[in-house]
């Protein structure tokens, strides 16, 4: 399947580097996929979801959230609320160049981005998610608040990597309420997650999938963790993901 480079500026002006998965004939339709926190688009279920929506004939668009991967800015002055506008940034680029998304899938703390930003995406029908926390504070569980807070900023371990996370970040996670972003989505829902991911609890995808409207779904990914790494479950994730979204584009 053919790959484009894609930019576009983000939500704090920084550019964003993106990739675009294409199908061998006119896409029936796009998507936008979200990667999880301090990830980036060449993640394997990033990758693995665009290879297969894109052999279904849907277009797929993976991006770098400002200051991760190859995009601009400092990751140290982003926040959850950023994230979302990078997400809405994307959505407008797909706009004014092709098409809206009418698709929108987010990994971990992509998947909470992509239920924040989905009701200001009027185009889209589908939203689905792979391990999302039910609120985005759930995220300051990886470091320690109260270093961060009583410095102001404190660089932290994450993966393996280290990155530096201000209060103002901590502050942004607590004001945004998940049961109300889920009330109004009004869009159909595929909650996807492992009863094993020890990141993040499956009681989360419970809490999502209760605060949703239907139509609704939920897929066990039974032993794969958080991330995917094994490339069966990418794979197996993003087969389902394909299948179940072209349910909701059967009027293009």
């Amino acid at each position: 399947m053919p790959v484009k480079t894609e930019a576009f500026s983000g939500s704090q002006g920084h550019p964003l580097a993106a990739r675009l998965e294409l199908p061998a004939d006119e896409p029936r339709a796009f998507a936008l996929f979200a990667h999880c926190f301090t990830c980036s688009k060449d993640s394997k279920a990033a990758a693995y979801i665009g290879q297969a929506l894109a052999a279904r004939g849907i277009a797929a668009l993976r991006f770098d959230f400002t200051g991760l991967g190859t995009s601009g800015g400092d990751f140290a002055a982003t926040t959850f609320s950023s994230n979302v506008g990078d997400l809405l940034a994307a959505v407008e680029h797909l706009r004014n160049r092709y098409q809206a998304p009418r698709v929108l899938i987010g990994h971990s703390l992509g998947g909470t981005a992509v239920l924040a930003a989905a009701a200001q995406v009027p185009e889209a029908r589908a939203v689905a998610t792979i391990g999302a926390p039910f609120e985005p504070r759930h995220v300051a569980r990886l470091f320690s608040e109260e270093d961060i807070r009583s410095k102001g900023e404190a660089e932290v371990d994450i993966g393996g990597r280290p990155f530096r996370i201000r209060k103002e970040f901590l502050d942004d996670l607590e004001r945004h309420d998940p049961a109300v972003t889920l009330g109004a989505l009004r869009k159909a829902l595929l909650v996807m997650h492992s009863p094993r991911d020890t990141t993040v609890d499956i009681d989360n995808a419970a809490r999502i999938f209760a605060a949703a409207k239907h139509p609704k779904s939920f897929i066990s990914l039974d032993d794969a963790d958080h991330l995917l790494n094994r490339a069966s479950d990418a794979a197996y994730a993003a087969d389902l993901i394909a299948v179940w979204a072209g349910r909701y584009l059967t009027d293009q």
